[in-house]
């Protein structure tokens, strides 16, 4: 098939899989920037007065107050996320409650003393005397009957006057709840309703644990899935048992949304499926054992060790941009370097340090790569700092050392560099280099060049300085026939693309074309930069004699499982690797732009066409907005889902979803699913391990208990290149 005939069929698929669409396809492009909400954390600190204290119940009144019943007292929440012993109101501050509730309609709060229970509504005139020790529960509901439940029986009062004593059911009580004017008691076996002064049953099941109302229906929470009854009792929905936990500890109607707790967490139905929320993103400990809400719709999760809360956030993504880029910029640059930090003490976060990494040229090339696409859309000059600030430490891994041509990793002060491998002293006594420098990196320093050279350099000066800067790189490389020689005068691990080694590979491992790919951009960079002759000479070499052209059109349906192939021991082809995903979509930025004619120009649309179309499955807003750029194909819906899905806390917290019934798990087999796509339906980023673009979108599990925080340039970057490339426009004012 003609290659062009290819493309176009390439992108007629992928604008009618789902969600795509072309530049110009109006309505659907530019998208309005339009505030949306976003799930946050909040853990409040207790005080520590009330260090050691038992939580049992959470409530929130008409005003947002949320209160915390404690075996020490009632705490409440105060400004900073800290929940302390209530002070409030004098008289009562010194009194322990057996419990509180909040009156249904008016959401009043109530006490339940051991002689009294009393309200402060109403100008306090709401105070009943009672046998001391009776009752361990109280509820009102809109009428103001007053109902207190005890071990021997229950006593309706309505407002201060009492109005009967009566029985109680005697099967023991799982929960006690008012909706409207009815007052409910459930026990593992039964549901009873409130009529006159009887308990009548409504409904009878096995091992119920919960139970949460709406305006049609009654759900049933159990030890295995929950299901739905009518308020008369007949069954509505069956169990639904898949759960991302089945074993329901109580639940919670919020807006018409389904909240459940459980002893892993909790989660809440959206459409057909499940938000999960649990591990110390989201919670102190995993154990919630009850359920409030705002007036907002923020969820109040209470577990064994603290007050949790989800906070909703609205806010445009430009504002989510601003946050991160603040957050980066004070906490996150080291040497022009933005790094992923680190906790010199786990336990106490102040303790954040800026720790080198074996990429930090590629981070930062996402990160500098942001600033040049921030600056284009906004002209703000701390931009175009920013992006100089970064390049100098590009500059600096080639000067730091005494190998021509060759950069280094990285660089550190010596002394203080936080592995004790690959570390090389300088000429300058007092600094360390980390050599071995990969095609990971090599990626970085091309995209870094491309960006600068079309949109930043603003003299002949600083365009001949981007220039020097790949053109001592290349030429390392020609000289040293095609290698990256390090300071051994060995090739580095990943730093080949010769023949021998690149065309060792197999036409089914990737390696083989991404390899030939980056050599071509390259080649095509240095010539766009420098005018050489020889960057186009070579590279033609490598199409005419090494195959390299033969390798770039390899389709990527044809990049499969393969054995057999190991470099330095390590093997290659029996799985995917998305590290190769990252690296092929920025140097597919760089292929496109820097092309030698437009049969090449062509060429790069359909390679980075025919690579999306395997990705998409990812969401990825990177993968979604580089193509676009390149050909004005893209998956709008997930570019906008994976943005405003990207999590606030970078903190890489260690998160769990293998557990999960909700989840349809998919074949590990390489031979069946390669790139390892693990569930059916892809998590949103609340739910999965923090990670960056080299990661498989679809891991279940991962992370580290928070030991570092992201820099968050992975956002950043494509945010900042929707907004260039007209996918997003800013909010009307």
């Amino acid at each position: 098939m003609n290659r062009n005939v290819f493309l176009a069929a390439m992108i007629f698929t992928m604008f009618f899989r789902g969600g795509g669409s072309f530049a110009g396809d109006a309505p659907l492009l530019p998208v309005e920037d339009v505030p949306f909400r976003q799930a946050t954390s909040v853990k409040f600190k207790l005080n520590e007065k009330m260090t050691g204290a038992k939580f049992k119940k959470v409530v929130v009144d008409y005003r947002d107050n949320v209160y915390v019943l404690t075996d020490q007292g009632l705490a409440r929440d105060f400004p900073e996320a800290i929940l302390a012993k209530d002070y409030t109101f004098a008289p009562l501050a010194d009194k322990m409650p057996v419990d509180v509730c909040v009156q249904e309609g008016t959401g009043y709060l109530y006490y339940l003393y051991p002689t009294r229970y009393l309200s402060n509504a109403h100008a306090g005139t709401i105070l009943g005397r009672i046998p001391e020790n009776k009752y361990q529960q109280i509820l009102v509901n809109v009428n103001y009957d007053i109902l207190l439940l005890g071990n021997d029986g229950c006593t309706m009062f309505h407002r201060n006057e009492k109005i009967a004593d009566f029985p109680r059911p005697k099967e023991t009580l799982v929960k006690f709840c008012v909706v409207g004017n009815d007052f409910y008691y459930l026990s593992g076996e039964t549901l009873y309703r409130l009529v006159g002064q009887e308990w009548k049953p409504v409904h009878k099941g096995k091992n119920m644990t919960a139970v949460a109302f709406d305006a049609d229906k009654i759900y049933i929470g159990t030890t295995n899935g929950y299901y739905s009854i009518l308020f008369d009792g007949t069954a509505a929905d069956p169990v639904d048992k898949r759960l991302p936990v089945p074993e329901i500890t109580a639940m919670l109607n919020v807006g018409g949304n389904l909240w459940f707790a459980s002893k892993e967490g909790a989660f809440v139905k959206e459409g057909e499926n499940f938000r999960y929320f649990a591990w110390k993103r989201w919670l102190s400990d995993n154990k919630v054992s009850d359920l409030a809400a705002d007036s907002e719709g923020n969820i109040y999760l209470l577990t064994e060790t603290g007050l949790n809360e989800i906070r909703y956030v609205t806010q445009t993504l430009a504002e989510k941009a601003e946050k991160i880029q603040k957050h980066l910029e004070r906490y996150h640059m080291r040497f022009g370097w933005s790094v992923e930090s680190s906790l010199v003490d786990p336990s106490d976060p102040t303790t954040s340090s800026l720790r080198d990494d074996d990429n930090d040229g590629l981070w930062t090339s996402m990160y500098l790569g942001s600033q040049v696409f921030r600056f284009l859309v906004t002209g703000d000059e701390k931009a175009r700092r920013n992006i100089w600030e970064s390049f100098e430490a590009f500059e600096r891994n080639l000067s730091i050392h005494n190998v021509p041509g060759f950069s280094a990793r990285t660089f550190e002060r010596k002394g203080y560099a936080t592995s004790v491998v690959e570390w090389r002293d300088a000429p300058d006594e007092d600094w360390v280099w980390k050599g071995t420098t990969s095609t990971d990196e090599v990626v970085g320093y091309i995209f870094v060049a491309a960006l600068m050279d079309k949109f930043i350099v603003q003299t002949p000066e600083e365009k001949k300085r981007v220039a020097d800067y790949i053109d001592v790189m290349l030429t390392h490389v020609i000289d040293n026939d095609y290698y990256f020689i390090d300071y051994d005068g060995k090739p580095t691990l990943w730093g080949r693309w010769h023949k021998d080694y690149v065309n060792r590979f197999a036409k089914t491992q990737f390696d083989r074309k991404l390899n030939s790919v980056l050599i071509t951009a390259m080649f095509q960079l240095g010539y766009k930069l420098t005018g050489k002759e020889i960057y186009k000479t070579e590279a033609f070499r490598l199409f005419d004699e090494w195959g390299y052209m033969e390798n770039m059109h390899i389709p990527m349906k044809d990049v499969q499982y393969t054995t057999g192939f190991k470099n330095m021991g390590i093997t290659l082809g029996e799985d995917w690797n998305h590290s190769d995903d990252e690296m092929a979509f920025l140097t597919y930025w760089v292929l496109h732009d820097t092309a030698f004619n437009p049969d090449l120009e062509e060429l790069s649309k359909w390679i980075t066409a025919d690579h999306w179309e395997i990705e998409a499955p990812e969401r990825n807003a990177l993968w979604n907005v580089i193509p676009y750029a390149i050909s004005g194909t893209i998956d709008l819906d997930s570019t906008l889902w994976w943005l405003r899905e990207f999590n606030m806390d970078l903190t890489r917290y260690r998160m769990r979803n293998s557990h999960r019934k909700d989840i349809v798990l998919l074949s590990r087999d390489p031979l069946i699913n390669f790139r390892d796509q693990r569930t059916e339906t892809l998590l949103t980023q609340g739910e999965a391990p923090m990670m960056r673009h080299n990661a498989n979108g679809f891991d279940l599990d991962g992370g580290n208990d928070g030991r570092t925080q992201l820099a968050g340039e992975e956002f950043l970057l494509p945010y900042w290149m929707c907004r260039y490339y007209g996918v997003i426009t800013e909010a009307k004012k």
